[in-house]
């Protein structure tokens, strides 16, 4: 099996590109952070303060199901059997993910499932530390990034693509705030694994982005 890890942080465009990648590819796309967001959105139903209280996280966590299905070619994930891809994707959620990221017991189960899915295909897998932890067996590791402000304003034009009312400024400062907090967790931090292959897209379209990473994995498959 080939195994392409991609790291980056928060709005870098991993999920986007990796997804489109993974089809040019014909390879399977497994979004880890959708899992972090979807055991996020199950713990800010319950009302909880994840930070304040990870044990109680860790509780509803552990009594959840997640689970992955393709619809149309697309990726679907299910919180409980309710599909949840649209409801995880707000920055209150965003935060919430970054938080019971940093939980190791709750880093333990999901890390398992993704290593249960990269077991038996051809997969891109994108997080904040596939290939520094969940699979740092990959064939290929890239660290995707770009500035906090390109990062923000992707992201502010796609909530309101999906009717989600916010401000820019709010958008930047949840952008900075989780960077800081994915690289400063004491769980499996985000960094750039020493072998991974750097791609700033601050300065490039999404097209231009998409064939850097094809050609980033083409180049190791044909080696």
């Amino acid at each position: 099996m080939f195994k392409v890890a991609i790291d980056g942080p928060s709005g870098a465009g991993k999920s986007t590109i990796a997804r489109r990648a993974a089809g040019e590819l014909g390879f399977v796309y497994i979004d880890t952070g959708a899992m972090y967001r979807t055991a996020a959105l199950a713990c800010l139903r319950k009302e909880i303060n994840i930070s304040e209280n990870p044990e109680k996280a860790i509780e509803i966590v552990n009594n959840i199901s997640i689970d992955i299905d393709y619809i149309d070619g697309e990726q679907r994930i299910f919180l409980d059997g309710e599909d949840v891809s649209e409801k995880i994707r707000t920055p209150e959620v965003s935060m919430g993910a970054s938080s019971v990221s940093a939980i190791g017991e709750v880093r333990k189960k999901l890390v398992n499932l993704q290593r249960e899915l990269a077991g038996t295909k051809n997969v891109i897998m994108d997080g904040r530390d596939i290939g520094t932890s969940v699979l740092p067996d990959a064939d290929v590791k890239i660290f995707l990034t770009a500035s906090a402000e390109i990062r923000a304003t992707r992201r502010y034009k796609e909530l309101l693509e999906k009717g989600i009312t916010t401000e820019y400024d709010e958008v930047l400062t949840d952008i900075i705030n989780r960077d800081k907090q994915d690289s400063t967790r004491a769980v499996s931090p985000l960094r750039q694994a020493e072998d991974a292959v750097l791609a700033d897209t601050s300065d490039l379209t999404f097209d231009e982005s998409l064939s850097l990473v094809l050609d980033i994995i083409n180049n190791k498959r044909n080696v």
